[in-house]
């Protein structure tokens, strides 16, 4: 089985920055991608960034130029340093990490760590 656990949400002022960790346990594989995702009140959940092995990142259009994500594969723990921070990026954000099998896959999250932007 794998787990996930996110750290390093909190409460930032707009305009700050917040770096989110998520150290993966059990057997990761680092040609599989792990990612972000989010849920702010009122919306679905949606992509923030994903990252595989040898390719540079993917982000959603609101957090392009704002937002990096990294992957230490060697510690199986990915990162998502967040920068210029807006209210509108106030959600539980989610690690996760995406096993392929053959054509198939299963997806497998953290718990969640909640950011709020607010002044």
């Amino acid at each position: 089985q794998v787990q996930l656990v996110e750290s390093g949400g909190g409460l930032v002022q707009p305009g700050g920055s917040l770096r989110l960790s998520c150290a993966a346990s059990g057997t990761i594989f680092s040609s599989n991608p792990m990612g972000w995702y989010r849920q702010a009140p009122g919306k679905q959940r949606e992509l923030v960034a994903t990252v595989t092995y040898g390719r540079s990142g993917d982000y959603a259009d609101s957090v392009k130029g704002r937002f990096t994500i990294s992957r230490d594969n060697a510690k199986n723990t990915v990162y998502l340093q967040m920068n210029s921070l807006k209210p509108e990026d106030t959600a539980v954000y989610y690690c996760n990490y995406r096993r392929w099998m053959i054509s198939t896959f299963v997806d497998y999250w953290g718990q969640g760590t909640q950011v709020t932007v607010s002044s």
